[in-house]
């Protein structure tokens, strides 16, 4: 198996298609990068940026380039020495316009007849026989229905006919009724599907891959990839939502010959991945996690967790208690069909009724405390799930009780739908709401993290990174990514406010002063986030700040928007740029902090580069990124301008610290050794530190090279820098970034770090010591 030293991710599309990422490896190669890393390029709905909803998994995506696109990708990567990694979506197609889906237009038009009813988890006798489409604005407008060129049409969108389900003169309700799918009111959804979807997303319907042939034919295009030798790894998308994701790897590993294969699966505190997952490890957030903690400063806890309790009117929130009950808002919500189509699986010999055994079901997923079990794998977790659920609701003792013998045999049909619905509640309920709600630092509700571990000590991240190289050293680390909430540099600035607390809480209530927003731990998130992405654009900031609003959920929603409190949101949004006093508040913090967040991501990425594991580039990220969530994240990039100044670079330039062009320093220099010399990151131990500003300095050794990183620069400053803060050198060393030579012995920090708040220390030529 061919493992990557590093992986470069680019976003393909409409916009920017194989045939550009080929354009692009001669790039990615002098950065440093090992291989190139693809979002999927299977054929997906039309003009989607993002890739996810698959209609067609039999064809590299036309729009994306098509076959010879990938053809000239893998030639150009070949040629360069390079691999290439390709993102996959096994849980689920598209269906937001089913004449472009084959799969989903047979079964419409088919039912249960179709040759791809079985590729399609549909609860058929709950529709009565039909699929429920919640498309219309309301049920009325089944009158809206015209027939037309031999199908069904409601404005814009389009079904099919079943056979002989239409005459000449019948109504187009009379053929609607004829039909093997029911169009209803799209408010309809939350508890009267009866498909299983992506989460809450009705435009994206789950299909059961752990049937052989659904398996067989979902993967042909993926298998020639191999056959043909122009892919050598595989992201796997959501594996959470399969019915057997060990089964599913294991069928996966077959295929592909025994590719390198990684999961985008969330590791709760504690949590491992499971044993008997064929792959080499997750796409990296759980890394992500750990760097950034290290860089934020315990001290500020205390202080942000007072701003806190006075925005919320006398207590810091409970984060426990909150996702308790966003997750059962979510299953009494959004996610009730799922919830309710357990219900339905419970067998009438055990005395449940329907409505009790829906509350039992969702008090226990809102109980659950990791995204899913893998059983037997996580049956203790589910019986304390249960036992915690019964504790908070007695009333429901007999029911969980009842319950919990089927949930935990992996042979009922409702054992194994739990484990898929749960993971849908965990991501909908803490990722898409907790993490708008519990504000205090923004940097910390990252995905994949646990918002409650507000930082963690160098001895701590330490000991996880001993723990990571001997467990998976072939996981992906990353920063950003495309579902990151605030992108690598917007989280390293917001990360200073634990440094400067008190600042902050001033600087927060200046801005409500003048720009208010009535919900005022929404307002915290809201400003932390305008400040770690500023100078982003007015358009990027409204539509951030309209997203989290509903995301929250607390004063506004998606479903029925608050338009009197949206539109104080877009006029405070609106006032950083319009009022000459706001905006003077936000680029008063900025400027006071520039030097602080810039260090902090310099460091952040000189960690992530060289810590155990495999290092992951989100695209354009080797320069600043302050972007914020999606599709904000997906912005084009500039690439003329990276290969311009690594130009200028390789060409001599040493850039002042704290440029746009000491990251880009930064990333190549860290890329090209792991990729040149892995010889010199086969191990992991601390480098220690004496002298008064010891702790404020990250320092480890890879087995030959020499990570030396700045932590809490705010307070660094304050204390008056190194001052007589060393490190002892176990011989002539190198630094990567300015060529300066240090050791052996004792040496200053302030000598290494004199010119950048990073350090890349390796053997100097003929020292091998």
């Amino acid at each position: 198996m061919r493992v990557p030293a590093s992986t470069y991710r680019l976003q393909i599309r409409r916009s920017f298609t194989l045939f550009d990422a080929a354009a692009k490896v001669p790039y990615l190669k002098s950065l440093g990068a090992d291989w190139v890393y693809l979002s999927p390029i299977l054929t997906a709905e039309q003009a989607s940026d993002h890739g996810y909803d698959v209609t067609d998994p039999s064809a590299v995506d036309p729009e994306r380039g098509g076959p010879e696109g990938l053809l000239a990708l893998s030639t150009a990567a070949r040629e360069h020495g390079m691999g290439v990694l390709v993102d996959i979506v096994p849980n689920h197609v598209g269906v937001a316009s089913p004449p472009q889906n084959p799969w989903w237009w047979s079964l419409l038009a088919e039912g249960q007849d179709s040759r791809y009813a079985e590729a399609f988890d549909v609860d058929w006798e709950f529709g009565g026989g039909r699929i429920r489409l919640p498309v219309l604005g309301s049920d009325d407008d089944v009158d809206q229905l015209e027939v037309k060129d031999g199908e069904l049409r409601y404005y814009d969108h389009r079904f099919p006919l079943a056979a002989g389900s239409y005459t000449e003169g019948d109504s187009p309700r009379a053929v609607h009724d004829r039909q093997h799918y029911e169009l209803v009111s799209w408010r309809r959804a939350d508890s009267e599907l009866n498909y299983r979807r992506f989460f809450a997303v009705n435009t994206l319907a789950g299909i059961r891959v752990e049937t052989p042939g659904v398996f067989e034919e979902a993967h042909a295009e993926v298998a020639r990839w191999f056959r043909e030798g122009l892919v050598d790894g595989l992201r796997v998308d959501h594996p959470d939502g399969l019915a057997d994701p060990a089964g599913y790897l294991r069928w996966l590993k077959e295929l592909s010959g025994g590719a390198y294969v990684l999961v985008e699966k969330i590791l709760e505190p504690g949590e491992v991945l499971p044993g008997e997952f064929a792959c080499e490890g997750t796409t990296g957030y759980d890394a992500l996690a750990e760097i950034d903690r290290v860089l934020v400063d315990p001290a500020g806890e205390a202080g942000l967790d007072a701003l806190d309790a006075s925005l919320r009117g006398g207590s810091p929130a409970d984060y426990a208690e909150m996702i308790r009950g966003t997750k059962r808002m979510i299953a009494d919500g959004i996610l009730r069909s799922e919830v309710l189509r357990l219900a339905r699986l419970v067998p009438a010999s055990h005395g449940l009724a329907e409505d009790q055994a829906a509350d039992a079901i969702a008090e226990i997923i809102a109980s659950f405390p990791v995204y899913r079990s893998y059983l037997p794998v996580g049956a203790e977790v589910l019986k304390e799930a249960c036992e915690s659920a019964a504790a908070r609701r007695p009333d429901l003792d007999v029911a969980v009780g009842t319950l919990l013998p089927l949930l935990l045999d992996p042979s009922t049909a409702i054992a194994v739908r739990f484990q898929q619905t749960s993971g849908m509640v965990m991501a909908k309920g803490v990722e898409d709401t907790a993490f708008y709600r519990y504000t205090r630092l923004g940097a910390l509700t990252e995905v994949g993290a646990e918002p409650t571990e507000f930082s963690i000590a160098p001895e701590e991240f330490h000991h996880r990174m001993r723990r990571r190289l001997a467990d998976l050293p072939e996981s992906m680390t990353t920063l950003s990514t495309h579902d990151t909430k605030r992108s690598e540099d917007a989280r390293a600035r917001i990360s200073v406010i634990a440094e400067l607390p008190g600042d902050w809480t001033a600087t927060l209530g200046r801005l409500q002063e003048l720009a208010p927003v009535p919900d005022g731990p929404f307002a915290n998130l809201l400003w932390q986030a305008v400040v770690g992405a500023w100078r982003a654009s007015r358009e990027r900031l409204q539509g951030y700040a309209q997203k989290a609003a509903r995301e929250a959920g607390n004063s506004t929603t998606w479903t029925d928007p608050d338009e009197e409190f949206e539109a104080t949101v877009r006029a405070a949004v609106d006032a950083a740029f319009d009022d000459a006093r706001v905006t003077a508040v936000i680029e008063d913090f900025v400027a006071s902090t520039d030097s602080f967040a810039a260090s902090n991501s310099l460091a952040a990425k000189m960690i992530q580069l060289t810590m155990p594991g495999v290092p992951d580039v989100y695209q354009g990220t080797e320069f600043w990124d302050r972007s914020l969530t999606d599709p904000d994240n997906r912005r084009p990039v500039d690439f003329a301008r990276r290969e311009e100044e690594l130009a200028r670079l390789d060409g001599g330039l040493l850039p002042d610290a704290g440029t746009e062009a000491s990251k880009l320093l930064v990333t190549s220099r860290a890329l090209r050794l792991r990729r040149d010399k892995p010889e010199l990151f086969q191990g992991y131990s601390p480098v220690p530190a004496s002298g008064a500003a010891a702790g404020h300095l990250l320092a480890f050794d890879r087995g030959g090279a020499i990570t030396l990183a700045t932590r809490l620069p705010a307070g660094l400053e304050a204390g008056g820098g190194w001052r007589d803060t060393a490190v002892e050198l176990p011989g002539s060393l190198r630094d990567e970034l300015t060529g300066n030579s240090f050791g052996p012995g004792t040496v200053s920090v302030a000598e290494i770090l004199g010119t950048y708040p990073v350090a890349l220390l390796v053997p100097a030529d003929g020292d091998d010591s």
